[in-house]
């Protein structure tokens, strides 16, 4: 799960990790009396969305002007403007690809009188299971670029978790970065506070690019990216209230309710599979035979008619798709089962595109009946392979 901007700066300020103050606006009309409460003489307005990129991106829409989705104002006046000109507009970044994201909230905080930027970021290693940190003299740059052009000016290193954080992985930081004097205790401290953070929320990624040495000589966190661990928010309460459902997927919102494994992809074939490996398995030679697929969802070995019913809905929702291959193991999953959900699905909402159904393992044959019997226009696959060549000729033509 990820978060705004200044839903992690909130965080970051709750372990008393120095940020610039800042306010959140939704409607333009409040934008200059949140303006009005810093204290300037700069301000430095960034829209809000859940994708990087964002001063660098630009907006569909002209009123929303020429510039990116993070502006500098240098009067209350213009900090209200730019904000009027991005609320409700979309912008558009490498992160959110062509269709980009609308904007619905704008953050304004305090400018700072800058010397220098680093990148600096914990993230979790799950090749060493252990949480590395990541930084480098390089910041307000994408570490993508970074580590294309200049790896060498990159830091890596892992953090032990039977020994936990030492004041000598922040000094490690410190002199990777050319930090002199008190800049050491602070970047000490700074990252003490991360890693326990980190540790504290069940974070899978915390990014701060960048982090920077003002002209007084302090160190200021001026941006921050967050993921968490969607299977650890039960016991973070705080952080699941956090969640924006408007930047999420409908469908994909959908499918959790019903404890079902979706994810929207770009293709024109739905798949509805049980198990990731066979939902690998199963988009992968749809590729194979010339075609995409169009999500990845696994409704899960203990699927009941009503999640499967479920599942068929939130496919036959994405207006992309041009055919549906269901393909079932029966081993935990029972056929019938299976074929009695896509029954009642396709009885519920209709069948506009064509369907390829491949079954096999527990209750099959019953399963087949089922479907045989249904009187609906079901293409039945004899394995994998021939399920796959059908629903892309049905659907290439």
């Amino acid at each position: 799960m990820n978060i705004h901007e200044y839903q992690a700066k909130a965080l970051l300020r709750s372990y008393g990790i120095p940020v610039s103050d800042g306010r959140t606006v939704m409607r333009a009309e409040d934008a200059k009396t949140a303006a009005g409460e810093l204290d300037g003489p700069l301000w430095v307005v960034k829209a809000q969305i859940h994708a990087g990129g964002r001063g660098k991106g630009h907006f569909k829409e002209p009123e929303a002007g020429e510039k990116g989705g993070v502006r500098l104002a240098r009067s209350v006046g213009e900090a209200a403007e730019f904000a009027r000109q991005m609320l409700g507009r979309t912008l558009v970044t490498v992160q959110t690809g062509p269709a980009g994201k609308q904007v619905n909230r704008i953050y304004i905080e305090d400018g700072s009188d800058i010397d220098r930027e680093f990148y600096l970021a914990l993230l979790i290693d799950r090749k060493d299971s252990r949480i590395s940190v990541v930084c480098s003299t390089e910041g307000g740059m994408s570490i993508e670029d970074v580590a294309h052009d200049t790896p060498e000016k990159i830091l890596s290193f892992d953090i032990d978790p039977a020994t936990g954080y030492s004041d000598f992985h922040g000094r490690r930081v410190a002199f990777e970065l050319g930090l002199k004097g008190n800049q050491i205790k602070q970047c000490s401290a700074i990252m003490k506070n991360l890693y326990r953070m980190f540790i504290e929320k069940d974070m899978d990624m915390l990014e701060i690019n960048p982090l920077v040495v003002m002209k007084d000589g302090n160190l200021k966190l001026l941006d921050a990216k967050m993921a968490f661990d969607g299977n650890a928010l039960y016991r973070q309460p705080d952080i699941l209230a956090l969640k924006d459902e408007s930047e999420e997927d409908p469908k994909e919102l959908a499918a959790q309710k019903f404890d079902l494994n979706y994810i929207t992809l770009d293709g024109e074939i739905g798949c509805m599979v049980n198990g990731a490996g066979l939902a690998m398995a199963t988009m992968d030679i749809i590729k194979l035979y010339g075609a995409e697929p169009a999500n990845f969802l696994d409704v899960g070995g203990g699927a009941t008619r009503e999640k499967v019913t479920e599942a068929f809905k939130i496919i036959t929702s994405d207006p992309n798709v041009k055919g549906i291959l269901v393909n079932i193991f029966g081993g935990i999953m029972r056929c019938d089962v299976i074929a009695e959900g896509v029954i009642a699905a396709v009885k519920e909402v209709g069948l506009r595109v064509p369907l390829v159904v491949r079954l096999e393992g527990t209750n099959v044959e019953l399963g087949k009946d089922i479907i045989r019997n249904s009187g609906l226009n079901v293409i039945a696959g004899d394995n994998l392979a021939d399920a796959a060549q059908k629903i892309v000729k049905a659907v290439k033509g």
